[in-house]
């Protein structure tokens, strides 16, 4: 499927992966209506989570420049100290902005 790279084109593109979007959150639900939750799918779900996080981090501690390396140790620091998401969020992204800066 392809759109014209028009303002509608990019309007249109914009809905329909916002249908997507919502769609996807909506089935979701109503699957999981369906599934019982017992321990077996509750260690599931709870192990997803921290698998995805690895899938995603791994090829950017491999590949990455080294500013990439330093927003993830610095990351890594700021959780185990402070066990605050938002903190080591924050002390990775300004890391790796400012390591990008010099």
């Amino acid at each position: 499927m392809t759109l014209p790279v028009t303002p509608a084109g990019a309007f249109t593109a914009i809905v329909l992966m916002a249908l997507v979007t919502y769609l996807t959150r909506v089935g979701g639900v109503l699957v999981m209506s369906w599934v019982p939750i017992g321990p077996r799918v509750e260690r599931f779900i709870n192990a997803m989570g921290g698998a995805v996080l690895v899938a995603v981090i791994t090829p950017m501690a491999v590949n990455g420049d080294p500013g990439a390396r330093l927003a993830l140790v610095a990351t890594l620091v700021v959780m185990l100290a402070t066990q605050k998401p938002l903190f080591a969020i924050a002390a990775g992204v300004a890391s790796a902005a400012l390591w990008r800066l010099l």
